[in-house]
């Protein structure tokens, strides 16, 4: 059975299990959008089927990922396959088991209340959100939030750490910010508010104009 039921890689040149980073963000990427469509169905319809069914299958595949051997964990899969001609980039595997129990546990919360109990309660809304935040944020960025977490407890410095973050190191000058990006980014954003808020002010402004206009040819009839 250990043949099959183990967690991470021996690979030559590493002194611990590692496993796959770019299978594990391709993963991520996988499990998000299924999360999202989930997440916004349930609350635009007030139908949780669809997010009863996502709850499962997340509590399920990172059962796999965690007890079993992530190389059947089918998000995995999936991710293996779309990333296979790509060189691997190897991380930790103790780090990425910590991360995942944190995804694992949450699931089992949320297969509580949503599926078994069915609970209305805010509660299940600020767990998704937080699945979502670690799973885009991994997605997205490459930045393992439970990896992180895992990081900062340890006394020992962590190793094999995904994009080397681990590593003390200056940052390249193409990795640095400047004045100006983030003034640009502050311009942007400020700018983006006074856009919503004036097309805003515009819709109540129309919305009021029909509303006269709808009242006045009420009082003729």
């Amino acid at each position: 059975m250990k043949k099959y039921i183990y967690f991470g890689e021996i690979v030559e040149g590493y002194t611990m299990p590692v496993l796959n980073e770019r299978e594990a963000r391709a993963g991520a990427g996988i499990l998000l959008l299924p999360a999202v469509a989930s997440f916004v169905n349930s609350y635009l319809t007030h139908n949780f089927i669809f997010t009863k069914i996502f709850v499962t299958v997340f509590m399920v595949d990172f059962f796999i990922r965690i007890f079993i051997n992530p190389n059947y964990a089918p998000s995995l899969i999936l991710g293996r396959f779309f990333v296979q001609n790509q060189t691997p980039e190897y991380v930790g595997a103790k780090q990425k088991r910590f991360a995942w129990s944190i995804g694992f546990v949450l699931s089992i919360i949320m297969f509580l209340i949503i599926v078994i109990f069915e609970i209305m309660t805010p509660v299940k809304i600020a767990i998704c959100l937080l699945c979502i935040t670690f799973l885009f944020s991994e997605t997205a960025f490459g930045i393992c939030l439970g990896c992180i977490i895992y990081n900062k407890t340890q006394k020992n410095r962590p190793l094999y750490c995904a994009g080397n973050v681990c590593e003390v190191k200056t940052k390249e000058k193409i990795q640095q910010f400047s004045k100006q990006q983030m003034i640009s980014l502050i311009l942007f954003f400020t700018g983006l508010y006074f856009l919503s808020y004036g097309m805003n002010q515009n819709e109540n402004y129309i919305e009021k104009d029909m509303n006269k206009k709808q009242m006045k040819c009420g009082s003729r009839m």
